[in-house]
């Protein structure tokens, strides 16, 4: 008997990724079955694996834009703060970025004339954090609940140029005309402040859900500019001038502040008070109940920052500190669940939860809000496992967890804030949900109740 000769086994075929992104984009609908076929058989299972990722726009990589800027400066031999500094401006494929980082080309340079600086963040207090630090070495100033932008006015061939930045460098000016034809209106005026936008009315800070009503919107009528009044709250001056400050210490740059801020003298602009103390006990009290009682309920704590503190791009850990209010607290039920993405996608982690009210047929529980971070990945995969276990009915890509009053789990949900809300079933929203607790011992119909909700927001 013959025996066949024995097969060798073809290798798998690697690809350029260059080649795969060219021939999806020129193919025909009827060429790209015989196409995905071809590729299928000739890569290895992770080729595979990643090319079905590819097409289906599922391939992604979870990468920060500071640690891709950290590569790029290890690269190039350089400080993460150089690249800092010329990254807004630059676009893809970054030629000019890569060739300096070669020593094949000079520094890239723009000619923007109003231009993003990278921000300077600050660390959160945890415990130990302050007691060897003096603090007469550091400002106190209150943390608001807005969000972080800089506001930057430049003038250069007769003309003037306003900008409004968010913390990530996007433009926002579009959504904020007010406040940009503000900044164009202050002749002969050149500078770089950063601080919060917030929503002013009367002379009191709005709440966070009430400027979300002004956040990304492409077009904005008088109505609504008239109705949700933006302001800026300035923390610090980067630029003034044509002069860079952000190499001189926080108070004197504090000091070109407020007398800008005098000179300027404008009602859309003020500048975010500091407040005395003497020990971090001091602090600890006005952080528990703050003592700025039109506005307390729209600051989220207190900002530390050391006086001779140079303003530097990122998060570097000694010089300014964030030390928030304590979230509140209430117990919810798990009611439905749905998968993560990118590396969670394989597990249910993202979780609604709800609390009870009485109903038209009795006790009922409502939605209250949605969270999907605070827990240990033992706890996800715990959580992963008792969704599958206690799925009752499905909606799409939404499984209904099992709950009631004989059946449930209960979760301690904190949250940063609470505000009435004419979108949600429970007309009530939370700010910056997480899962504190999984209470396995606690019973579903021992959850909290809708009033106790209402009862925050009324106090």
């Amino acid at each position: 008997m013959r025996r066949r000769p024995k097969q060798r086994r073809r290798a798998p075929s690697r690809r350029p990724l260059s080649d795969i992104v060219g021939a999806l984009a020129g193919a025909g609908k009827r060429d790209l079955p015989g196409l995905l076929a071809g590729w299928l058989d000739a890569l290895d299972e992770t080729g595979r694996w990643a090319l079905l990722k590819l097409i289906t726009g599922a391939l992604r990589v979870g990468v920060s834009a500071r640690l891709a800027k950290t590569a790029l400066a290890d690269l190039g031999g350089r400080d993460p703060d150089e690249i800092e500094e010329v990254w807004h401006g630059l676009a893809p494929p970054y030629r000019d970025l890569f060739a300096w980082l070669e020593a094949r080309g000079p520094r890239p340079a723009t000619d923007d004339p109003a231009p993003f600086r990278a921000p300077m963040l600050a660390h959160p207090v945890e415990a130990g954090d302050l007691a060897a630090l003096d603090p007469a070495d550091f400002a106190a100033e209150w943390k608001w609940d807005g969000i972080r932008v800089q506001a930057i006015r430049n003038e250069t061939g007769g003309c003037a140029v306003a900008r409004l930045y968010s913390r990530a460098g996007e433009d926002i000016g579009a959504a904020f005309p007010d406040l940009v034809e503000a900044l164009h209106g202050l002749s002969g005026e050149r500078f770089a402040l950063d601080g919060e936008l917030l929503i002013l009315r009367e002379g009191r800070v709005q709440s966070f859900s009430t400027l979300q009503q002004r956040l990304n919107r492409k077009s904005v009528t008088a109505k609504l500019i008239d109705e949700f009044p933006a302001h800026l709250r300035l923390y610090d001056c980067l630029a003034e001038g044509g002069q860079d400050l952000r190499e001189q210490g926080y108070d004197a740059r504090r000091a070109r502040l407020a007398a800008l801020i005098d000179r300027l003298a404008h009602p859309a602009f003020d500048m975010s008070p500091q407040f005395a103390f003497s020990s971090w006990d001091d602090i600890a009290r006005l952080r528990a109940a703050p003592d700025h009682a039109q506005d307390a309920d729209a600051i989220e704590g207190v900002m530390l920052k050391r006086r001779d503190s140079a303003y530097v791009p990122g998060r570097p850990k000694g010089p300014w500190w964030k030390w928030k209010r304590d979230p509140f607290n209430v117990d919810a039920v798990l009611m439905y669940a749905q998968r993560g993405h990118g590396k969670r996608s394989s597990f249910y982690s993202d979780f609604t939860f709800g609390v009870w009210r009485a109903g038209a047929t009795g006790e009922e529980l409502v939605p209250v809000g949605k969270a999907y971070f605070g827990f240990t990945d033992e706890e996800l995969r715990e959580l992963d496992r008792y969704v599958r276990d206690n799925t009752v009915d499905r909606f799409g890509p939404v499984r209904v967890v099992g709950h009631g009053a004989e059946r449930g789990l209960v979760l301690e949900i904190a949250f940063e804030g609470l505000n009435r809300s004419t979108r949600h079933k429970s007309g009530v929203a939370m700010r910056f949900p997480r899962i504190a607790r999984i209470r396995w011992d606690k019973p579903a119909g021992e959850a909290d109740r809708l009033a106790r909700l209402e009862a925050m927001i009324a106090e």
